[in-house]
């Protein structure tokens, strides 16, 4: 009996297009776990999540052109500005991304990995998403603490889990592992060793080869370092931008405290006045009340002698 022929009509006999028009209505972490699926499902889910996070670049991009469009160019003027908040949370997740970008795309350029946290994707555009649809948003750190926790610890994980095994999936890594990695003993045999290794008239195309995938192992080293040195100035960068931050705030309240003592210097001296004046009319109330005793007193002086004559003229 004859096998029935496949049937076509599953998710993955679909076309790649399709595929990816259907996942594009989930979220980029539910695009990341469906990788466990089956090979063709993670290849999909792969071009999709660099896909992600290229697109997400420059959505970031547009938006903070638009927000610098509408800033004053002075910086005394930006600090007052509505749109401060937006230009202070857009700037940190260009850090973000810089950051991203350096320990992801090396790898994901040399078809060796894709951009695997697709958690940190829709991260990115909610925060972008918020920034656009609010007038007066919270302050960066408040809006960028989720961002700022799992790419810190997707990017963690990354160096210290899966660098070392893609490492060893890049070309000439076992050559420069040899050549490099093991330093030889100082000794005759060593030094015979390197002469005959440079020494050789007309060497062989194996160790042209192996030449050839030591400088090209090199240069990958020398570019990793100066993807760290330029991720180091990065986060100095932002820890210079979070202390201009702190000192704005410590401004900000020395300002509200000199306010809030002028205030208080306001009110005693009211109370002052209304103490004094309350002490004044007490006293006057007081001479008021002692007046029309001493006026009666007069009065009765002056009609005794008045009574006296009456009383003689009778006798």
């Amino acid at each position: 009996p004859m096998e029935p022929p496949p049937q076509s009509n599953t998710l993955m006999g679909l076309p790649i297009v399709a595929i990816e028009s259907i996942l594009s209505f989930l979220s980029y972490d539910e695009t990341s776990q469906l990788r466990l699926v089956c090979k063709r499902m993670d290849l999909v889910c792969q071009r999709m999540l660099n896909q992600g996070f290229l697109k997400v670049e420059r959505y970031h991009n547009l938006c903070q052109k638009q927000v610098k469009a509408q800033l004053p160019r002075r910086e005394s003027e930006r600090r007052n500005h509505s749109l401060a908040r937006h230009a202070d949370i857009l700037a940190a997740v260009e850090t973000r991304l810089s950051l991203l970008n350096m320990t992801f795309m090396k790898y994901v350029d040399s078809n060796l990995c894709c951009f695997i946290p697709g958690k940190v994707i829709d991260e990115i555009y909610r925060v972008l998403r918020y920034v656009n649809s609010t007038r007066a948003p919270q302050r960066a750190h408040e809006v960028l603490q989720e961002l700022r926790d799992i790419s810190s610890m997707a990017m963690e994980y990354f160096d210290e889990k899966i660098v070392p095994i893609l490492k060893r999936k890049m070309p000439g890594s076992d050559v420069s592992g040899r050549l490099i990695g093991t330093a030889p003993v100082p000794g005759p045999s060593a030094a015979l060793t390197t002469m005959q290794l440079f020494s050789k008239q007309s060497p062989s195309r194996q160790e042209v080869t192996k030449l050839q995938q030591q400088v090209k192992a090199n240069g990958t080293g020398l570019t990793a370092l100066k993807r760290e040195i330029s991720e180091l100035r990065v986060k100095v960068q932002e820890q210079q931008k979070q202390l201009q931050d702190q000192d704005q705030k410590l401004l900000e309240q020395t300002q509200i405290i000199g306010e809030q003592n002028a205030r208080l210097a306001e009110l005693e001296r009211k109370l002052r006045e209304v103490m004094e004046s309350t002490v004044g009319n007490s006293s006057g109330s007081g001479s008021n009340e002692q007046s029309p005793r001493k006026r009666r007193k007069a009065v009765d002086s002056t009609d005794c002698p008045r009574k006296s004559k009456r009383l003689r003229n009778r006798k």
